[in-house]
């Protein structure tokens, strides 16, 4: 799926690699292991290894990025103007749980400010890019906001990379 920018079919073919192993422990989800990380929340290792898978990728396309991941914390990168902003598996509850309705949420800073956005929806195959001008997009268009809008292309779904994003 070419998605016109560099960064975002960086984001795209991320998230649809880590979503494989999201979708076949989402249907063996009683074997989980699953730990508690704080008051209602919980971290299974289907979060773990999304991350892991993510981040391997995140890293292989763009070395220098910093990054900072919902379980793994923050990681400096060569760039510091660059950072990957990722949560593997945002709707842990609602997969634990057996409800279909969770994604992989992986956003780009570039100097203090997201630049760029993706939410993808394995369980039902939907993504979501967004891109401010500049990154591989001459104008705005439908699915490409223009800088300073919320990136949030669907809301939802983007609950903790969004927090993250705005500290």
């Amino acid at each position: 799926m070419a998605l016109r920018s560099p960064v975002l079919n960086v984001m795209a073919g991320a998230a649809l690699k880590a979503a494989r192993g999201l979708l076949r422990d989402f249907g063996e989800v009683e074997q989980l292991q699953v730990s508690i990380k704080g008051p209602g929340e919980f971290v299974s290792t289907a979060d773990l290894k999304a991350e892991r898978t993510l981040k391997n990728e995140l890293v292989r396309a763009r070395p220098g990025y910093g990054l900072l991941f919902e379980e793994g914390g923050a990681q400096a990168g060569s760039d510091p103007r660059h950072r990957w902003i990722v949560d593997p598996l945002d709707g842990t509850t609602n997969f634990l749980h057996g409800i279909p309705h969770f994604a992989i949420s992986i956003a780009l800073e570039r100097d203090g400010e997201i630049v760029a956005g993706l939410v993808y929806d394995p369980v039902r195959d939907e993504m979501y890019p967004a891109a401010s001008t500049g990154i591989g997009n001459s104008r705005p268009r439908p699915g490409i906001l223009p800088p300073g809008c919320c990136w949030c292309a669907r809301r939802e779904a983007m609950s903790a990379t969004c927090r993250a994003a705005r500290r």
